[in-house]
């Protein structure tokens, strides 16, 4: 079971983030077999701090959606650390990207929400063959939550 933090500004979602979080925490953990106790923070930011985060850390001049920092990043880990790391969502960007793709605000902050946890756990979409089993798992975690498009 992984334990989260929510920080940030989320007073624009006409929805509770951390039940949110938490429930899509507790099914991922459960659909990857997760037993033990890890923590996770998610940090709501507008789009000037994503911007920031991203021209800092990534050197990508532009600002994103989301962003993961694990606390350990290797993908030779064996373990998973107690520990998981930080997901920056840009709520700005939730809203455009629903807007974008014809969905409600709720669906894409879930979908950012399973996305960074990935992340944190050692997913990744670098190559194509990553890819495909991350983005299929993100939508297995959705589906069985009935959190679709």
């Amino acid at each position: 079971m992984i334990k989260c933090n929510v920080l940030g500004n989320v007073s624009s979602f006409d929805f509770k983030v951390k039940p949110l979080v938490k429930k899509i925490l507790k099914c991922t953990c459960k659909y990857l077999n997760i037993k033990t106790k890890h923590v996770a923070s998610y940090i709501f930011v507008d789009l000037e701090n994503i911007h920031n985060i991203n021209k800092e850390y990534r050197n990508i001049d532009n600002p994103t959606d989301v962003i993961s920092f694990a606390y350990i990043d290797s993908s030779n880990q064996t373990e998973i650390p107690l520990e998981l790391g930080d997901v920056f969502i840009c709520v700005e960007k939730v809203f455009e990207q629903a807007n974008a793709y014809g969905h409600s605000a709720y669906r894409e902050c879930a979908f950012l929400i399973t996305h960074g946890i990935l992340h944190l756990l050692g997913y990744d979409h670098i190559e194509k063959e990553d890819e495909v089993v991350m983005f299929k798992l993100q939508d297995e975690i959705l589906n069985k939550l009935k959190i679709t498009r």
